[in-house]
Order: C-alpha cells, then structure tokens, then sequence
C-alpha cells in the first residue's frame, strides 16, 4: 500500500529504465531527474515535479515500464 500523503513520479511513456539517480531517504527538488529512461531511441530524464523525500523506488535498471507507470514513490 502506498503511505499516507505519497506521490508517485510516473513514466511519461513506454520505455526502458537506463539509469536510476537517487536512492530511498533521498531529498529531491522539483526538476531534478530520479532517473534516466530510453524510449523511441532518445535518452528521456525523468524529473520530479515536486520536492520530497524519496520513500521507494518501484523500478529497476533494465526495466520495461508502461505510459503512466509509477517509477518512484515520494512524501
């Protein structure tokens, strides 16, 4: 179950996990990149949209991973 008040960093689009740059307990700021994603040939940073503490990271390197997929939990 997700924890009470968390936000999830979700994939833009289809693709695969090529890079994972934060670990649990990490503080993030709006717009900085949690990690990097492959998707139609174009590395892709995806970055958070909110400032938090990283809670779980829902993914793995080499992972395939949906449209609107929850990559990373943050509260």
């Amino acid at each position: 179950p997700a924890a009470v008040g968390a936000k999830s960093v979700t994939a833009p689009l289809p693709g695969s996990i090529t890079k994972i740059n934060v670990k649990v307990g990490d503080t993030v700021a709006a717009g900085d990149t949690v990690l990097m994603m492959e998707a139609m040939k174009m590395e892709n940073s995806i970055t958070a949209e909110f400032d938090g503490t990283v809670k779980a990271i829902l993914v793995q390197q080499g992972a395939q991973v949906q449209s609107g997929e929850a990559l990373v939990e943050m509260a």
